[in-house]
């Protein structure tokens, strides 16, 4: 069977250092960015986040023409992985300064 690709926004494999707090809340967890798109990311970190978990996310790519990006997002999914870390994907609600 041949997979389909149903995003509306291609995904890009970033790999770079993040950072996100949940909404509301002063306390910054450190993760890593897997890949981003127009609509969504997905991260790694050490901690669970809730279905429905309103974040701030502040990536900070390693490549100096890229600049560092600040979205709020809504995470849609946690799931844990072989390392035991969790993969959480976001949906982007907005960007920060935009």
């Amino acid at each position: 069977m041949e997979f389909q690709e149903r995003r509306e926004s291609p995904r890009s494999k970033v790999d770079c250092a993040m950072s996100f707090r949940l909404a509301g809340q002063d306390q910054h967890h450190e993760g890593l960015c897997i890949d981003i798109s127009g609509s969504g990311v997905l991260f790694e970190a050490d901690c669970p986040v809730p279905l429905g978990t309103a974040l701030e996310v502040h990536l900070v790519p390693q490549k100096k023409i890229v600049t560092a990006l600040t979205a709020f997002v809504e995470v849609v999914r946690c799931t844990r992985s072989d390392t035991g870390k969790y993969r959480i994907a976001g949906a982007i609600k907005g960007i920060k300064g935009c």
